[in-house]
């Protein structure tokens, strides 16, 4: 298969007062094409920033990122990600369909194809009867869907979610679920991170856990967890080792 994510040696240092803090420790994984890979970790392990150099937002002190064998700092490398950031917003003054139909014209579409894309988001997120609300009207939820239908404009072949189900009550999770279902069977790759662990193991079918800037666990969940047990106790065990390791 071939790789959507790749990730070799990489560090992240930050300066700090006396010195600097490693956030990245030469970590390696990767994702192949058409999985679903949750990327779990407690706070501060190092989630958001792995993903922020993905996107290009974060250059890396060492190593290699590439996306579809892309170097992540070319610009054509990003062309295939969607994102949707872990407190997505975007302008309340617009209606949904406006939205949509804004960020597909950035995507150089126009006429009957971004008439067409803006309808079939629509339909996905089951947004088409509020589609032509402010989205100052909207809730939580509603929000989290729009600004995923953004992401989602350019059909991309890669989608990064950075908490794509926090604070969202069970609906709106279940939402998403069927969403990242939806793009799974489209033949997407999904990279998402999240502390939500029985939502990640009901989408997922890859895993990779990190501690302390520390890559712990990379594989298919189907191996990593054994019969009668779940994410959520495996995820605990495997950080408890870290700690005691660090």
């Amino acid at each position: 298969m071939n790789k959507a994510i790749e990730i070799v040696d990489l560090s992240v240092k930050f300066p700090s007062r006396g010195g600097f803090v490693e956030a990245l420790s030469h970590i390696n994984f990767s994702v192949e094409t058409g999985q679903v890979c949750a990327f779990l970790g407690p706070n501060g392990a190092g989630k958001t920033t792995t993903i922020h150099v993905l996107l290009g937002f974060l250059a890396a002190t060492e190593g290699m990122a590439k996306i579809f064998g892309e170097d992540v700092r070319k610009s054509i490398a990003r062309q295939r990600i969607g994102y949707l950031a872990e407190h997505p917003d975007t302008y309340r003054f617009l209606t949904g369909r406006e939205a949509l139909s804004i960020t597909g014209r950035l995507f150089g579409m126009t006429g009957r194809t971004l008439q067409s894309n803006v309808n079939a988001i629509l339909a996905m997120l089951d947004m088409t009867s509020a589609a032509n609300r402010k989205i100052s009207t909207y809730s939580r939820g509603m929000m989290q869907r729009i600004c995923l239908g953004q992401s989602l404009i350019n059909n991309p072949d890669l989608i990064i979610l950075d908490e794509p189900t926090g604070g969202l009550d069970p609906i709106g999770r279940m939402n998403i679920r069927k969403i990242i279902g939806r793009l799974r069977d489209e033949g997407k790759t999904i990279f998402f991170s999240s502390h939500e662990l029985s939502e990640a193991e009901t989408v997922c079918d890859h895993l990779v856990i990190i501690s302390s800037g520390n890559i712990v666990v990379s594989g298919a969940i189907n191996k990593l967890i054994k019969p009668g047990e779940n994410l959520e106790k495996y995820f605990m065990k495997t950080i408890q080792t870290a700690a005691i390791h660090d």
